[in-house]
């Protein structure tokens, strides 16, 4: 009996022993286990770039990526209907702050950032004010990773054989667009968008820099004064300066028109620079200069936007690993590595970098350095039904071009437009 109870409590100290070890492995295991995030991106530039460094984002951190990326439409759609259902399966999303942040963050998809980066010192002082991600209260949703700016692209041989610098105002635009333009050379002054709703985007810096807005206390402002003279200055430079066939262009036709050497000024967004400056695109690769937007009555007033950003997902279980992805990938090491790339991003100190600029034109990052520091950071109306009012504005353009009655054409549209808004 006493040599069976020996050998029983022996066997429970091996038992007790052993469930020890198991449980200090499992313990350490549970130290060990590798947090995993779900990002979802677009098919884009950025997101390929990324990928490139996410060994180093891994390695540092020691949380592990799963990027799915979709094409634009995809994307919106596959987020819609995650975060609709209440997914809590996207931690860090990628998204178009102007086609869908709104809806997003209005719809409570996104987290509020305002704690995280109130966590890092000076997080956001080095981004350019306006590329900052906000809601309507002047909440922070998303960090910027693209950003891009309305330039004005311009013909350096002419305006130097005329002996004129590139204008610094609208009245000298429209005066060296006029001494310029030789419609019988087939050489035209001025190319814009000039096809209803795509011109809409490249219309607004003139609005800004009339003094005009789209939209003024939750209301329509595209009949006040300021708005008519803009309307009537974009249209009238297409009407009396611009090429055959404006009406149907959008920007690679307007492009077209000026790689082909056909025309002198055109403003258009700085992300698109190296079709012009390409010699496999463009027949003047080596003829094109940049320079800042010109002012209007206003100042200069262009936009600067930013075209993609990045926000965590209201229901992610895993907010804080998601933050530490988004504050490495827009830190200032990461944003210079990608700029280096052709992808612009949105912190001073890197485009105040010579070294990390010095593949862009020095002419184009000097211009984009000055409209980031006073761009309006957005092209259109900020409503969910951005469609209808972009097609509503259009037609005023459309009237400008075709010299009619501006007045008569921007009343109709302005009650249309508040139709529109009362659907908010």
């Amino acid at each position: 009996m006493k040599k069976t109870f020996i050998f029983f409590i022996s066997i429970m100290m091996v038992f007790g022993i052993l469930a020890g070890c198991s449980k200090g492995t499992s313990g350490a295991s549970e130290k060990k286990k590798v947090e995993t995030i779900r990002i979802v991106a677009a098919n884009h530039p950025w997101t390929e770039a990324i990928k490139k460094q996410l060994p180093e984002f891994e390695k540092k951190t020691g949380i592990k990526v799963k990027l799915d990326s979709y094409f634009e439409d995809q994307l919106t759609q596959k987020t819609s209907v995650e975060f609709a259902s209440n997914s809590k399966n996207i931690d860090v999303v990628m998204f178009s702050p102007l086609q869908n942040g709104r809806m997003f963050y209005g719809n409570g998809y996104f987290t509020d950032l305002e704690k995280y980066a109130a966590k890092e010192q000076g997080f956001t002082d080095d981004f350019y004010s306006s590329s900052l991600i906000k809601s309507e209260k002047d909440k922070l949703y998303g960090i910027p990773l693209v950003i891009e700016t309305q330039v004005l692209y311009y013909r350096k041989d002419i305006l130097e054989a005329a002996g004129l610098k590139p204008p610094t105002t609208m009245e000298e635009l429209k005066e060296q667009a006029e001494k310029l333009s030789d419609p019988n050379k087939d050489l035209y002054g001025f190319v814009s968008r000039g096809k209803r709703a795509s011109a809409v985007s490249q219309f607004s810096s003139f609005l800004y820099s009339f003094g005009g807005d789209y939209m003024k206390d939750g209301k329509s402002a595209i009949n006040s004064p300021e708005a008519l003279k803009a309307f009537e200055y974009y249209g009238g430079l297409l009407k009396d300066y611009g090429p055959p066939g404006t009406l149907n262009m959008s920007w690679p036709e307007a492009m077209g028109v000026f790689t082909q050497g056909k025309a002198v000024f055109f403003p258009e967004a700085s992300s698109l620079y190296t079709n012009a400056t390409d010699k496999t695109k463009s027949s003047i690769s080596d003829k094109v200069g940049f320079a800042p937007f010109p002012a209007g009555p206003a100042g200069s007033k262009p936009y600067s936007v930013t075209a993609w950003g990045i926000g965590i997902g209201a229901n992610s279980e895993k907010k804080d690993a998601a933050w530490d992805f988004i504050k490495w990938a827009t830190s200032k090491e990461v944003v210079a590595k990608l700029q280096t790339e052709g992808i612009t991003g949105a912190r001073k100190s890197v485009w105040d970098s010579p070294e990390v600029n010095k593949a862009y034109p020095e002419d184009l990052v000097e211009a984009m350095k000055v409209n980031n520091e006073k761009g309006i950071p957005t092209t259109i109306p900020l409503i969910t039904h951005v469609g209808e009012a972009r097609d509503v504005i259009g037609d005023v353009i459309i009237t400008a071009i075709n010299g009619e009655d501006v007045k008569k054409a921007a009343k109709k549209a302005d009650e249309e437009f508040n139709k529109i808004i009362e659907m908010e």
